[in-house]
């Protein structure tokens, strides 16, 4: 059974080791890197996990599947572009893949984006015929803008897209 809730401050220590988790098994995926998030102290993460989960504008959030940590996705309402809301983070364990984890994340932070009145979410995807672009179509993102490199230095290519939600449905 796939489950989420939202991460609290008391596992911001889990957050950092599924985050950091995340950045090794698919480091093509992320705009930061293992090396650049490991040297982040402790404090830091906490600090991370613990505004967010007091705060109103981010929501950080886990998938379980058979009570471990199998997915997360964190997600934060644009400041400069009001009705926006960015998903960052996105990641299913790969022991979990197919079971339907990622649409799962995609659903929470959706609702919780509509809860905060957002219009439209977007995220930044690399460009490739993989899961993840597959995913993000199925579910109705569509690209927005040129493709642009990953990081300074990176051959990588991303794309943003795009989902309009529904009000009131």
């Amino acid at each position: 059974m796939i489950s989420t809730h939202t991460i609290s401050p008391q596992q911001w220590a889990v957050y950092k080791e599924a985050r950091l988790k995340a950045l090794k098994d698919s480091p093509d995926a992320f705009g930061s890197t293992w090396q650049a998030e490991s040297a982040r102290s402790d404090e830091s993460w906490f600090n991370q996990v613990s505004g967010a989960f007091s705060g109103s504008t981010d929501r950080g959030i886990f998938a379980f599947k058979d009570a471990h940590v199998c997915g997360l996705v964190w997600c934060q309402l644009s400041m400069a572009q009001p009705g926006i809301a960015n998903l960052y983070q996105m990641w299913v364990d790969p022991q979990a893949r197919g079971c339907g984890i990622g649409r799962t994340l995609l659903n929470e932070a959706t609702a919780w984006a509509q809860n905060k009145g957002a219009t439209h979410i977007r995220l930044t995807v690399t460009v490739a015929q993989s899961p993840a672009m597959q995913l993000y179509r199925s579910y109705g993102f569509y690209p927005v803008g040129e493709p642009t490199a990953m990081r300074d230095g990176s051959e990588l290519m991303v794309q943003t897209m795009e989902v309009a939600l529904v009000h009131g449905v």
